[in-house]
């Protein structure tokens, strides 16, 4: 293993991301007698915590020369979670019990926002972050060092020397998008026509608006349209739910659902589950695996995110494939570059 980090001295330590996972990673570091430098793009704290109105001029975020938005919450969001499973040991996630904050089990984001801005001015980690740094790029140096090249706003570049890097970027940012068949119409004659002539027809042709729910912020742009939400997971179930208010029709399309659980929703006059999408049509037509179809406006994906380390080189030593990052070992380290590499907060979703 390498030597980067030891027990016995105190090592310079570059941390990326200003998130739960980067704070807490500082904090302990700190404590361990290191050195650490948090590298934050945002001008606050929280990361994907931190409600950003404005989305993306790229609905389905795949232009990757696109201006990014780093946030991807919608104000209607709460937690998943109990307020008691989200704190950190030795810094409970308790009720504030302030008339301007929320007191709810499962609160809305800003009180967890406040809740990790509260846990940085506790532990003053402040002092160790660098905020509204632009650009990082940093990779492995033959001694074993990393190489840490940063720019903040108009500065000029910054060239360092870490012992180690901790990766906390977060994984809420870089869209995936589902993969779905195309055809040419709903109309037989046009079907038949581009048969015979062999054209093929992707999704990229459907007449309607593509967005994935990372670009998703207020119901009120959906309201008197037919709306399919790609997905069975967070998301696709509060979004759904959201947009039932003001939308004429809601689909939400699931790759994996029982089949006693198809059909109109509890509760709602508007919003159906179906197996998933088969293919989409010119005409606005979308096909489902069991024969049904509607006419759409919107087709939401609701599909998850890509893992994503644009500013990461470990010459090919960890990789991500089907979004999968490895080798690591426990998730957090790649054992040819532990300890002076690790990651944290990779997993999305924990059974105890």
């Amino acid at each position: 293993m390498s030597s980067s980090i030891s027990a016995f001295k105190s090592c310079n330590v570059a941390v990326i991301g200003a998130g739960p996972g980067g704070l807490v990673a500082a904090r302990e570091l700190r404590r361990e007698g290191h050195k650490a430098v948090v590298f934050e793009r945002q001008a606050q704290v929280g990361v994907t915590w931190v409600y950003q109105p404005s989305v993306e001029a790229d609905p389905l975020a795949s232009d990757p020369s696109r201006t990014i938005v780093h946030s991807s919450l919608y104000p209607s969001l709460r937690t998943n979670l109990p307020r008691e499973v989200m704190g950190f040991r030795d810094y409970p996630f308790l009720s504030p019990g302030l008339a301007h904050r929320d007191s709810r089990r499962f609160p809305g984001h800003r009180e967890v926002l406040h809740y990790i801005n509260d846990f940085t001015t506790e532990f003053g980690l402040t002092d160790l972050i660098r905020f509204e740094v632009e650009e990082v790029y940093t990779g492995l140096g033959a001694d074993g060092k990393w190489r840490l090249r940063s720019r903040r706003g108009n500065d000029e570049e910054v060239d360092e020397i870490f012992d180690a890097v901790v990766v906390c970027n977060g994984h809420h940012t870089e869209p995936r998008i589902a993969e779905i068949h195309g055809n040419s119409s709903s109309a037989k004659f046009l079907a038949l026509l581009f048969f015979f002539s062999s054209v093929s027809l992707g999704i990229d042709a459907w007449p309607g608006k593509q967005m994935h729910s990372h670009n998703y912020r207020i119901p009120e742009p959906f309201r008197d349209q037919v709306v399919i939400l790609i997905g069975n997971a967070f998301s696709a179930v509060d979004i759904s739910r959201d947009i039932a208010r003001v939308a004429k029709e809601v689909h939400v399309a699931s790759r994996s659902v029982d089949d006693s659980m198809l059909g109109k929703q509890p509760g709602y006059d508007n919003m159906w589950l179906h197996p998933m999408v088969e293919s989409v049509h010119r005409d606005g037509t979308v096909i489902f695996q069991d024969g049904s179809g509607v006419l759409a406006d919107v087709i939401m994906h609701c599909t998850g995110y890509e893992y994503y380390f644009p500013f990461l080189d470990t010459n090919g030593i960890v990789t991500v494939d089907d979004n999968r990052v490895g080798p690591l070992y426990k998730h957090i380290f790649p054992p040819a570059l532990a300890p002076g590499l690790s990651f944290v907060g990779l997993p999305w979703m924990v059974h105890f």
